[in-house]
């Protein structure tokens, strides 16, 4: 079993380290360009891997990618939750929000009385 994590751990870092540089954008590579990296990390499958991550990359704390202009959750976002309490209320029930509902309503109505007129067997054809 022992013998077996020696081969395991160093391919698992490899592929790992193999990966990592495959999703990690060129400006960010430092020292030498990208493709060189993937060589050194596929030729030299101990120490590659192990360089790869300690210079290969430009490394940020984990809390610094959600705030340098990537995605964050609108839980989190301070505009999104400004453009919340800017809409408020009266943007969501404006005057063509309640004629659609009397549009509706009386059209519910309409079909409510043709099915009433079919249940009792008149003609609707009319």
């Amino acid at each position: 079993m022992l013998r077996a994590l020696l081969y395991i751990l160093p391919l698992a870092l490899t592929i790992y380290a193999f990966i990592d540089c495959l999703n990690t954008p060129e400006e960010e590579t430092k020292h030498l360009p990208k493709v060189v990296w993937v060589i050194i990390i596929l030729l030299f499958w101990i120490v590659g891997p192990i360089v790869w991550f300690f210079a290969g990359k430009v490394r940020r704390p984990a809390g610094a990618r959600g705030r340098a202009g990537g995605w964050v959750a609108p839980d989190d976002n301070p505009e999104f939750l400004k453009s919340l309490k800017q809409d408020g209320p009266e943007k969501q029930d404006g005057p063509d929000d309640d004629s659609a509902l009397k549009d509706w309503e009386a059209d519910l109505r309409r079909r409510e009385e043709e099915l009433k007129k079919r249940e009792r067997g008149e003609d609707t054809d009319s």
